[in-house]
């Protein structure tokens, strides 16, 4: 036999016994069923259905065999037709997906990836709920089948397949090959997010994947080295993605190179305070209140930042109105920035020594003490307006709050942390 036709000979000697085994299961199934009520099912209709049932498998199996060797040998638009072709037998049936993946389907999909949307398509069918064809996938070098940065300015909105089956792809994060591959596929997704073309459903599933990638702490240099903490920032502050971006940034919030990262931006503290605001969306209000309790454990100088935010109005409301953990998480973060204001304003509260008027300053201790006590009560007055503004928002809306989350309020915010 000449060699070129070796390769031939043996996939369609492996394609048909595949194939007899496949269609001997079937049939042996559909032979001994037997019918709900035997009296009225004759034999004959009984042959009939066996027999129609073998022409079924017969012309799928012609459609098989003609699909898997226009895919292996045919021409470009052959290939083409036999991708399409492919992903709708894929649909109709997961023993096909089984079975093409014997026939070596995949290598040759893998290879039409960077030029083919229908291969792509094709193998996004393939890597549905199969680990195994993942693998594979990765194996044949998916991963370095991106396509080129050139090729956005032509893309439209229905051509980014290959984000859905980077997204298939990613819970092999943790794997070496996949993470050998890590910085290019970052790269393309960020690109992918800040295209103007890229359909909400589409960075949907990047941000997805970029999370995925994140759960994996040596991706989190990575991450942060290709510019993802700016874009996710960014994405965070969008009510539609927010709760997609938020779990990946906490994912990166643990590492040094985040605490780098956040120096250099100036956005983040008021975007982190503004989502402590979005009643409607609990679970962002959750996530911003563990990233700032990540900053604020790390970082005196970012709880600076953070207040100089107008963090606390954001914390009381969240303590009133938010679910039960944001409400701990509130409460907790209320207790520190009073806890650090006390300690910065300490020297100059409390009973204070004669003589700590200055000299010819025309103002005797009894005057200061008493412009003290003034100071002191607008400060409460002021605090305990704005409970109630926000108690009567909370009653309006048919909210409530525990006695406990309002003994612990008026804990924080009592005037015992005011510096007057």
């Amino acid at each position: 036999m000449p060699p070129s036709l070796f390769p031939y000979s043996y996939i369609k000697i492996r394609f048909l016994t595949r194939v007899r085994q496949f269609l001997r299961s079937k049939s042996s199934r559909k032979r001994f069923r037997s019918p709900s009520d035997p009296s009225d099912i004759s034999r004959p209709e009984i042959r009939e259905r066996e027999e129609t049932n073998i022409r079924q498998y017969d012309q799928a199996s012609s459609v098989l065999q003609r699909t898997v060797k226009s895919l292996h040998f045919g021409d470009g638009e052959e290939k083409q037709r036999a991708a399409k072709e492919i992903e709708r037998l894929i649909k109709e049936s997961a023993k096909v997906r089984k079975l093409m993946v014997d026939l070596g389907v995949i290598p040759a999909l893998v290879a039409m990836a960077d030029s083919d949307q229908l291969a792509v398509r094709a193998l996004i069918e393939l890597a549905n709920d199969t680990l195994l064809n993942k693998i594979v996938m990765v194996e044949e070098g998916i991963l370095s089948k991106l396509p080129k940065n050139t090729q956005f300015a032509t893309m439209d909105s229905s051509s980014f397949e290959f984000v859905e089956l980077l997204f298939s792809l990613s819970c092999l994060a943790n794997t070496q090959l996949f993470l050998a591959s890590t910085e290019p596929v970052i790269s393309y997704l960020l690109t992918i997010l800040n295209h103007s073309k890229s359909s909400p459903e589409t960075r949907a599933f990047c941000l997805a994947t970029l999370f995925n990638i994140s759960t994996v702490l040596e991706n989190a240099e990575t991450l942060i080295s290709n510019g993802v903490v700016p874009t996710l920032l960014r994405f965070s502050s969008v009510r539609e993605f927010s709760e997609k971006a938020l779990p990946t940034l906490a994912n990166l919030a643990v590492t040094s190179k985040w605490k780098q990262a956040l120096e250099s931006n100036s956005t983040f503290a008021e975007i982190l305070v503004e989502i402590l605001t979005w009643e409607e969306k609990p679970k962002c209000q959750e996530l911003s209140a563990d990233i700032i309790m990540i900053l604020g454990h790390q970082s005196w100088a970012q709880r600076e930042r953070l207040g100089e935010s107008c963090i606390a109005p954001a914390l009381l409301g969240l303590a009133l109105l938010g679910s039960s953990l944001a409400q701990k998480r509130a409460l907790k973060l209320l207790q520190w920035f009073k806890d650090e204001r006390e300690a910065r304003v300490g020297p100059h509260s409390g009973p204070q020594r004669a003589g700590i008027v200055a000299v010819g300053s025309g103002l005797s201790q009894k005057e200061v003490e008493k412009g003290k006590r003034i100071m002191r009560s607008l400060v409460k007055q002021s605090l305990y307006k704005n409970m109630e503004i926000i108690t009567r928002r909370a009653n309006a809306a048919g909210e409530c709050y525990s006695p406990t989350v309002r003994r612990a309020l008026v804990s924080s915010i009592s005037s015992k942390s005011s510096p007057f």
